[in-house]
């Protein structure tokens, strides 16, 4: 790679957006790594941590849906900067008004705020950096914003073992605000300016579904990535009672379990970003990453090791496995003309952050059946434990299936020229 090659790919907007990332990492994963105690300091029982905990998190993923498409159309319709400083405001005050709640109420309406305002730094930041850098770097460029991004989970690991939960949603918040002033220097995106000078549609999410094979192309970018927020969603965020059923020798922190798991992502992304530009394709590498996902939920759900750093080392598979999230979010802002590309490059990734909310559902829906069909047979702590661990299995299968299947809709877009509109 040449010197000019260098100082694009760590150009000030491609810095910035894996900042912005990692902040908005820290702020999502947050809830996963304090929900017990902050659960519990809000007076919920232990019995009720799981159930509130899901309720939670469907709520924040809901804002997340929500925010997706807000902030998407503005991309479009306003500029990708726009997107970049109001997503990023509104995250970081709703994250600081988290540290005051007193109620669960409370915590559930801030979590939704919080939600969509951190749907608009991914896809915003990804829109930018994919039509700044040139084609022979864009892989590279947005494989950085997110191996940088995915270590404010570690970060968020590390701020609530020191502090209190509601210091570290305080910490959170402040890093945001403090990251609006190094926005003040990045510059609009060129082929966007071009493209608002025209008299042509922008932002227009309803032209998603005007069209067979766009509307093919948008559903299938969202379903490839079905397994990556299955894995965050249920098994990693709930993993101290996975480790209960699984009846792993010691107590597993839900923080450890994001932090290492997290840390198997950015590895995952470095290197499926990395084998991408090698290989010259997208569709192949997320293939082979999809198949690892696969091998590593067996692992997860069925390994005869009971210790509890062998658990931790298949947190860490399991994140690897899922390791094409900024594959994905590239694939998703490839595919479409820029009338509509930070619509779907902010919709997608969010889209599939709502999916939480029906895999959760369904999760718990088998757990309750698997346990009432179990419950004759054996004991009820082992039928929970049965219906816990079978029910994260079917889900998990059903997620891999249709993640193979989106995959045949969507086109191959490595080294594609994004000048372009949809009409």
């Amino acid at each position: 790679m040449q010197n000019s090659d260098l100082r694009k790919l760590f150009s000030l907007p491609v810095i910035v957006a894996a900042l912005g990332y990692f902040v908005d990492i820290y702020d999502l994963l947050l809830f996963s790594i304090v929900r017990r105690p902050s659960l519990i300091s809000l007076g919920v029982p232990e019995s009720e941590l799981f159930n509130q905990g899901e309720r939670l998190l469907q709520i924040q993923m809901f804002g997340l849906l929500v925010g997706g498409l807000i902030w998407g159309i503005m991309g479009d319709k306003r500029g990708r900067l726009s997107v970049l400083f109001g997503s990023i405001l509104l995250y970081s005050l709703a994250n600081i008004a988290n540290g005051f709640v007193t109620t669960v109420e409370q915590y559930s309406i801030l979590r939704f705020i919080a939600g969509i305002g951190l749907a608009g730094e991914l896809g915003a930041g990804v829109t930018l950096v994919s039509e700044t850098l040139p084609p022979h770097l864009r892989g590279y460029g947005t494989t950085i914003i997110a191996t940088v991004g995915l270590m404010g989970a570690v970060l968020a690991n590390f701020i609530s073992k020191i502090f209190d939960w509601q210091v570290a949603y305080f910490i959170g918040g402040g890093l945001g605000l403090l990251l609006l002033l190094a926005r003040v220097s990045v510059f609009e995106s060129g082929i966007f300016l071009q493209t608002k000078a025209k008299e042509i549609s922008r932002g227009n999410f309803f032209q998603l579904f005007s069209d067979k094979v766009r509307f093919k192309r948008f559903m299938g970018c969202i379903f490839i990535g079905l397994p990556i927020w299955y894995a965050i969603g249920i098994l990693i965020t709930f993993s101290p009672e996975f480790a209960k059923a699984l009846s792993i020798n010691g107590v597993i922190s839900a923080g450890d379990a994001v932090m290492f798991s997290y840390l198997g992502l950015a590895a995952g992304d470095l290197s499926s970003g990395f084998l991408s530009q090698k290989v010259k394709s997208r569709k192949k590498v997320v293939t082979l990453f999809i198949l690892l996902t696969l091998l590593f939920i067996l692992l997860y759900l069925f390994s005869p090791f009971k210790s509890t750093d062998f658990f931790y080392v298949t947190c860490f598979t399991l994140g690897f496995g899922i390791g094409y999230w900024a594959l994905f979010v590239t694939i998703a802002a490839e595919q479409f003309g820029t009338n509509l590309r930070s619509t779907v490059a902010t919709s997608v990734p969010n889209f599939i952050r709502g999916t939480v909310i029906p895999l959760t559902l369904f999760f718990k829906f088998l757990r309750d059946a698997l346990t009432a069909h179990y419950t004759p047979l054996v004991t009820e702590t082992e039928a929970k434990n049965y219906a816990i661990i079978y029910g994260a299995l079917t889900v998990g299968l059903c997620t891999i299936v249709i993640a193979f299947i989106a995959l045949r809709a969507i086109d191959e877009t490595y080294g594609r020229d994004l000048n372009f509109e949809e009409t």
